[in-house]
């Protein structure tokens, strides 16, 4: 990716060009970048949220788009240091509320990293780059052929391969399932994390916990740990904060589509945007992105076995069911209303940790495009979206040490729902 281009000519030339080429793939640095959580009170300070958000290089953390925010909203809004100046003196204008969230974005990079059990194995406690996910992934299924057997959907965008692990006794015959995914957006970290943690647990835990053991004789889970390869590497490599896939988009140099905007549900019609420059863009059709076709395709031929879908994304400790692309209530609402309930109850005997549930379009804002309203349109009854730690203390960048007590809590609210499932099926 990032070898100096080599040419026959004299050496300086050469040692400059490789001096170049190092410098290009220096990772990207948030040294004085600043995290604002911002609370706009009227109408005019919105106009300068989605102001800042269209004109200023700004990254918006939550919401996804600066379009979205609304009054009274709590908006998480990364400023990188060169605009620090300007973005300040327009808040002081408007007069609005703003707290620091993190003085010096770099420092938060580090810390997050603060599991200092030094290991280049495998852990469940530490955030694994994409290699040590992916021989864990072969690791753990040929270490239980009974639990786990594994497959590749497909190849990402830079060829990359899609293992997804089905996790359930062998029974030889066909059983209800449940669809998992995580890391859809490349820098929620937290969230291969859970998929790695849940594979675990369930082999672990079974034969000894009678509820996973249950579970695991008469359903299987189909877990692909991490959704957007390319992404999720690139936030190892290059930039912490990347969030979409690494496609080209032609006629731009922008990179890269926002996945869970790439679903046929009212694509592109709310939530999202249609430039490729955007954090939000929708892509060039639905589906455009590999990765997404290769998760719907998989889906697809499996439909009837499928029962429920679960997608694992952070931060804001909410569990989200349909509609997000549009306001109207779906033909389940109150019994998926009801599960999220139980599964929020659940989550939170644990530590205490409060979550909020509700349809998406409602209870956080309107996006088009979601993996979790086009699987139920599909006819998956059981479709949520987790909204894992933190309300916005740490973001993106949860510390280490918060993965296992988010992933404790988190199971058993899949556990309920997957409970649920088993005992209406459908």
């Amino acid at each position: 990716m990032c070898a100096a281009h080599t040419h026959t000519g004299k050496m300086k030339a050469l040692l400059l060009l490789g001096l170049v080429a190092v410098a290009l793939c220096e990772p990207t640095r948030f040294v004085g970048d600043k995290v604002l959580r911002l609370t706009p009170s009227n109408d005019e300070q919105v106009a300068i949220i989605k102001e800042l958000g269209h004109n200023v290089k700004v990254d918006l953390w939550k919401p996804d788009s600066a379009d979205l925010v609304t009054i009274g909203m709590k908006v998480d809004i990364h400023v990188p240091a060169a605009q620090l100046d300007m973005v300040s003196t327009i808040l002081q204008q408007s007069g609005m509320e703003a707290k620091v969230m993190f003085e010096n974005l770099q420092e938060a990079v580090e810390d997050q990293m603060d599991n200092k059990r030094v290991t280049k194995a495998h852990d469940y406690t530490k955030y694994n780059n994409w290699a040590t996910i992916n021989d864990w992934a072969i690791s753990i299924s040929s270490a239980n052929p009974n639990l786990i057997s594994r497959q590749v959907i497909g190849n990402t965008y830079e060829g990359r391969p899609m293992q997804l692990l089905t996790v359930g006794k062998r029974t030889g015959s066909a059983k209800p399932a449940v669809f998992m995914d995580c890391g859809f957006h490349a820098r929620e970290w937290i969230t291969p994390a859970f998929c790695q943690w849940f594979v675990n647990e369930a082999v672990s835990t079974y034969g000894s916990d009678p509820e996973m053991t249950n579970l695991l004789d008469r359903m299987d889970f189909f877990v692909l740990p991490v959704f957007n390869i390319d992404g999720y590497e690139y936030t190892w490599t290059n930039n912490r904060m990347w969030r979409k896939t690494r496609s080209r988009n032609s006629g731009t140099t922008c990179i890269g589509t926002d996945p869970n905007r790439n679903f046929d549900a009212g694509w592109c019609t709310t939530g999202a945007s249609s430039n490729p420059c955007s954090d939000t863009y929708c892509g060039s059709s639905p589906e455009s992105e590999i990765e997404s076709k290769n998760l719907a395709n998989f889906i697809r031929t499996n439909k009837s076995i499928i029962k429920a879908y679960m997608t694992v994304h952070s931060y804001s400790q909410l569990l989200l069911f349909p509609y997000s692309y549009k306001y109207g209530l779906s033909a389940d609402h109150s019994e998926l209303l009801s599960v999220s309930q139980g599964a929020i109850a659940a989550l939170r005997t644990l530590y205490g940790t409060k979550y909020t549930s509700g349809p998406g379009a409602a209870t956080i804002y309107p996006a088009a495009g979601g993996s979790d309203d086009w699987a139920y349109d599909l006819g998956v009854k059981y479709s949520y979206t987790f909204e894992l730690r933190d309300e916005g203390r740490y973001g993106f960048l949860l510390p280490e040490s918060q993965i296992k007590p988010t992933c404790e809590e988190t199971m058993l609210a899949v556990k309920y729902i997957a409970s649920h499932v088993l005992n209406n099926l459908y």
